[in-house]
């Protein structure tokens, strides 16, 4: 299971820290306290949350971006088959996918419920996870 603690799950939600712990309380995200009393946030939980909450964003034009756009979100599947994975964010609003090796994702160890981040230019999609 990935969890995440609850400052982490706020960061990415765009919410605060007592926001996330009403979704907890509420049931509407799964979560927990450690050994030591911190509280998480199950990772695959929050991905479905945020995938089943997800909005378009409003406004008629698209904001001015960079040559490369990061998008932090939380990894909401894995496919592999083959030599080939398929890997999907839910980054705010934004759902993306990406195509990479199988042996990326097992170097990475990426699943759902993590945190990663994809950097796009142009066509291609970059997925990176944090340094633990």
């Amino acid at each position: 299971m990935a969890s995440l603690r609850i400052g982490q799950a706020a960061d990415l939600l765009g919410v605060s820290v007592d926001t996330v712990r009403r979704l907890v309380d509420s049931g509407a995200v799964e979560g927990g306290r450690s050994d030591g009393g911190q509280r998480f946030v199950d990772g695959v939980s929050l991905a479905a949350y945020l995938v089943d909450h997800a909005e378009a964003p409003s406004g008629g034009s698209a904001p001015t971006r960079t040559a490369r756009n990061r998008f932090t979100g939380l990894v909401t599947q894995v496919r592999v088959e083959g030599l080939v994975a398929q890997v999907e964010l839910q980054a705010g609003p934004h759902r993306i996918v990406s195509l990479i090796t199988a042996e990326a994702v097992e170097d990475l160890h990426i699943v759902p419920g993590m945190v990663a981040t994809a950097s796009v230019k142009a066509t291609s999609v970059v997925v990176e996870v944090p340094e633990a």
